[in-house]
């Protein structure tokens, strides 16, 4: 059977989806048992090994850049490393359906920041969306003394990261090759660990943990791999909704594996953001289609 380019895209943003929340999972199945430094460190030296040769075989390792894609890789990289950390720690103390549920808002945020930073066009129904997607994240987040706690402030964080460490990705010249991109993140997460492992007491690494650790590092290499390729098939107005497969890998995965599930609020919240994150996508595309 022929698949048309968009369906094509559209399983390569699955497969990409379903890659990162396996990661997630392993790492939080971890999570208790090892000090997250150790943790991510581990993981670090095993991705950007994987990484590196799999850039070198693509023949995408670039290192003469301009001085600007530079300064916008490392912008890109710090962000990355403050992402992980804070997303790790929501994970191990949050179901992993609502840290991903507080992730779907990303759409909204990035083209909120694209807006106030760039000057990027933004009519009245994408603005509407962003409110009510916002409205819908305060829903899972529940401000307030019951339902507020710090892991939540760290989810968010990890919202803010990710939005500042794709802003920047859409700055970079076309010259800039993906795969050298992820290897520098990779790379500025090995480096950070590392220091700040230091300061931690290690522990010895079971045989359940080191194939967690393996599994977790085989699956984000293969979100990252099916994220890359999703770029080169396929329309991101079509394809790009499909990244809303995570949030429901992240809720079947923690009903089988943690045995949560998100109370009615949260799920409402969830699909406030998910509808208004495709809209925004859905009315982006239109607006790349209109003649200049």
């Amino acid at each position: 059977m022929h698949l048309s380019d968009n369906m094509k895209g559209a399983v390569l943003m699955m497969c990409s989806m379903a890659a990162f929340t396996f990661n997630d999972t392993c790492i939080k199945l971890i999570g208790p048992e090892m000090p997250l430094f150790q943790l991510l460190f581990l993981r670090a030296c095993l991705t950007t090994v994987l990484i590196y040769a799999m850039a070198r075989s693509m023949g995408a390792i670039r290192l003469r850049l301009p001085g600007r894609d530079w300064a916008l890789i490392g912008l890109r990289t710090a962000s990355e490393i403050g992402a992980a950390y804070f997303f790790i720690t929501a994970l191990m103390h949050m179901p992993i359906g609502n840290v991903t549920a507080v992730l779907q808002v990303l759409p909204l945020t990035v083209t909120l920041g694209g807006a106030l930073l760039f000057g990027e066009q933004v009519g009245w129904r994408r603005m509407t969306a962003i409110l009510m997607g916002f409205a819908g994240m305060l829903l899972i987040v529940r401000p307030g003394p019951e339902g507020f706690d710090l892991y939540s402030i760290y989810a968010l964080a990890a919202v803010g990261c990710v939005t500042a460490r794709d802003l920047s990705t859409r700055r970079m010249s076309r010259a800039v090759p993906s795969m050298t991109v992820t290897l520098s993140a990779s790379v500025g997460i090995l480096a950070f660990s590392a220091v700040a492992t230091l300061g931690e007491t290690w522990v010895p690494v079971t045989p359940r943990e080191a194939g967690l650790l393996a599994g977790a590092s085989v699956f984000i290499i293969g979100g990252y791999l099916f994220s890359v390729l999703v770029m080169r098939v396929g329309e991101v107005a079509v394809v790009a909704p499909f990244r809303y497969t995570g949030l429901l890998w992240a809720l079947l995965l923690g009903l089988l594996v943690f045995g949560d599930w998100p109370d009615p609020l949260t799920l409402t919240g969830a699909t406030i953001v998910v509808a208004t994150g495709i809209f925004t996508l859905y009315r982006e595309g239109l607006m790349r289609r209109k003649p200049t």
